[in-house]
């Protein structure tokens, strides 16, 4: 039981990534796969309350280095708990960031 369990998990967590990557609506993910929606949103909401992290650490690496050179305009880097990271430059695309994200979450 615990193994089809797993098997499950893993093929919606698939799933999921798999939507969020692709940009279309669910609605339409599902029908080209012949999925019910409401399981597809039922496993998206169960992955992602399994993943939530209630607190996210934020450390500021210098603040004179930041304050020195107030014209310039540097990335922000995104470290992840598991190891991977993204550095998003100035005027990055926030919904492209956001699937992103989501597929390397899934993915990890």
């Amino acid at each position: 039981m615990g193994q089809h369990k797993e098997e499950d998990v893993a093929r919606w967590r698939g799933l999921v990534s798999e939507q969020v990557a692709s940009g279309t609506s669910v609605a339409a993910f599902c029908r080209d796969r012949g999925l019910r929606d409401w399981q597809f949103y039922e496993w998206k909401k169960r992955l992602r309350s399994s993943a939530a992290v209630p607190f996210i650490a934020v450390a500021v690496v210098s603040t004179e280095a930041a304050s020195a050179q107030p014209a310039q305009m540097t990335g922000i880097e995104i470290r992840h708990r598991r190891g991977w990271s993204v550095i998003a430059e100035p005027g990055f695309d926030a919904n492209h960031l956001r699937r992103l994200l989501a597929v390397l979450e899934m993915a990890s």
